[in-house]
């Protein structure tokens, strides 16, 4: 099968935007080739190894590659990503240069262009990120490893605001608790969560790619028993309350549903929200606050923002 690379090169604000339009467009994955990695100072904190390449990087912003097959209607999805992705400017995302080039690419090739940049990662104190098709032998017992395989969703489990949640996970969920994942891509959160040791998770997404590449992920890991992933548009016909809501999506569409997540989550309980660029921490913080949530903690992580917050016991 042919495929044509989709190359856009834009801004590290609008990375989250532009790749769930390139998803819910049928794009086969994507890749973030960011130019601030080449220049970042790394704290060794998990004993992560770093290679980079200077060639697999933009001089400046952000370049991201998706990949399209080949189909008649090739032409028309390209120009309805485009139309999509300049729709952004009207909630003020900074698109940059926001060039877009497609180039025809071979099944084999892309299936190394986009899996030479995955490889096992230690994110946390307990938790390990393993695409499928590595081998990884664990480094001591209470250590977590989430399996995942990607394919069309969105959530690797190694972009910041997934890393920052999942540590979030880490200080919150505790045994018997229940949890809802809104937006869920590729069900990282919601394995992360059973393992942690959570009663029940439902896991939730509009694109019902992602409904199943979440299912197969949650296979793989064994947490079927525990962990609900249905098609659903935010919180939208949940009914029950958990223990803790978490939402890694933009912050724009997080700032849509406080009062719905404050009416779901329990007395006591937690609100994660992710997803978050540093320039729209106040402005989900404000919305949390006018919704009745107490912050509890903020996380930064590089341009990246995570905010605990908490339902007042009353």
């Amino acid at each position: 099968m042919k495929w044509s690379e989709l190359s856009i090169h834009t801004t590290n604000e609008a990375v989250e935007a532009v790749s769930n339009i390139l998803h819910e467009a049928g794009a086969s994955g994507v890749v973030i080739e960011d130019s601030e990695e080449l220049a970042r100072d790394r704290e060794d904190v998990f004993g992560e190894i770093y290679s980079l390449n200077p060639d697999d990087f933009p001089v400046d912003g952000v370049r991201i590659k998706a990949y399209l097959a080949e189909t008649s209607f090739l032409l028309e999805t390209v120009e309805e990503i485009k139309l999509a992705i300049n729709n952004l400017l009207n909630f003020n995302i900074d698109l940059g240069h926001n060039i877009i080039t497609v180039t025809e690419v071979d099944e084999e090739d892309w299936a190394t262009a986009w899996k030479k940049y995955y490889h096992p990662v230690k994110i946390s104190n307990r938790f390990t990120i393993v695409p499928t098709w590595e081998e990884y032998n664990r480094v001591n017992s209470d250590e977590l490893i989430i399996e995942l395989d990607p394919g069309m969703a969105f959530g690797t489990g190694t972009h910041p605001t997934t890393v920052m949640c999942l540590q979030a996970l880490e200080k919150t969920v505790k045994p018997n608790l229940s949890v809802v994942d809104v937006g869920t891509g590729s069900g990282v959160l919601s394995i992360g969560a059973a393992k942690l040791g959570a009663a029940t998770v439902h896991a939730l997404d509009l694109d019902e790619v992602a409904v199943r590449s979440a299912q197969e992920n949650i296979a793989i890991n064994r947490v079927s028993d525990i962990v609900k992933v249905t098609h659903g548009n935010l919180l939208d016909n949940i009914t029950e309350q958990a223990d803790i809501v978490v939402a890694n999506i933009l912050a724009e569409i997080i700032m849509t549903f406080t009062d719905d997540a404050y009416t779901i989550v329990k007395s006591g309980g937690q609100f994660i929200t992710s997803g978050i660029i540093s320039t729209k921490k106040d402005d989900v913080k404000t919305a949390l606050q006018n919704s009745g949530f107490e912050i509890d903690e903020i996380m930064m992580m590089e341009d990246w923002v995570t905010i605990i917050s908490r339902k007042p016991v009353k």
